[in-house]
């Protein structure tokens, strides 16, 4: 495998930071995680758009042009015989000392990792997923916005961890006033009466690209759609439920906190909205 470590492709054993590098002593950075359908890498410039949004954010320069990191991109998949796969670009901070000042790093780091990925077994895709709802709560968006794709994923570790240990792979998160946020990786909509509700970024969910695609989907399909606050009582007497996510996709829920979700089968305007995102997938990005 083949890395693109700051301005080379290296052999992924030669792939190596600096103990001092700011992304890794204190999460100081920000990343994208991006698929590739059939040689299309989807809506990579949105992507890259938010790298340099969450970039700017958090006072960190990058001194590559988006032009650049496309092609760096595209080429990573490329050398790696990718035709589907997943791609993780990372820039962090770069080296420094030990101090938490962003200003002893001079010159940030760049990485891209081209890769496959399968987050849920392919079986869950038609029977759909089990969820519960977990006491970590999301950081207040006073506190770090959640529209910064940061490297610093602690707090949707700690929520990852108590469903594993209780044999769930994915997890509900609610914000500091008790409503729903997002899951440990994945947006969340909720289909209610016809219409599909979804938390808003002010809730603490993250502004998914995934998700605004979604959004367009309701738009192509003429389903109303609304960026709500939820409870867990809107999610446990939904119709419908589905979570969506670069690495997950569109993926459909049947059952959470015990409760199922509507019939206890994926429905159909969930279905809908699974075949219009596919439809998407290779015609919308750049190609390689």
């Amino acid at each position: 495998m083949k890395i693109f470590l700051d301005g080379a492709f290296v052999d992924a054993a030669d792939a190596k930071i600096s103990v001092f590098d700011h992304g890794l002593l204190y999460g100081d950075g920000v990343f994208e995680g991006i698929r590739l359908y059939s040689k299309n890498v989807f809506r990579l410039d949105a992507h890259l758009e938010r790298l340099e949004y969450s970039a700017k954010a958090i006072a960190l320069k990058l001194p590559w042009s988006r032009q650049q990191i496309s092609d760096w991109t595209c080429e990573a998949c490329r050398l790696n015989g990718l035709t589907d796969g997943y791609i993780r670009l990372v820039v962090t901070r770069g080296i420094g000392n030990l101090g938490l000042s962003p200003r002893k790093c001079p010159t940030p780091s760049i990485f891209i990792i081209a890769d496959k990925i399968a987050l849920y077994p392919p079986e869950l895709y038609s029977t759909g997923l089990e969820v519960i709802t977990v006491p970590t709560r999301r950081v207040n968006p006073a506190a770090l916005s959640p529209a910064v794709k940061s490297l610093n994923y602690l707090n949707n570790i700690l929520a990852k961890i108590e469903a594993e240990n209780v044999g769930f792979q994915e997890a509900i998160m609610l914000n500091d006033q008790g409503y729903v946020s997002e899951c440990t990786g994945d947006n969340i909509f909720v289909v209610f009466k016809g219409e599909v509700l979804t938390p808003k970024v002010s809730s603490g969910a993250l502004k998914g690209i995934t998700r605004d695609t979604i959004l367009d989907v309701a738009r192509e399909l003429g389903v109303p759609m609304r960026e709500v606050d939820l409870t867990r009582y809107d999610v446990w007497i939904a119709d419908e439920l589905f979570l969506t996510g670069t690495a997950a996709e569109a993926i459909p829920v049947v059952k959470v906190d015990g409760r199922e979700i509507g019939t206890g089968k994926p429905g159909p305007v969930t279905a809908r909205f699974i075949e219009a995102f596919r439809r998407r997938v290779s015609i919308e990005g750049t190609r390689i």
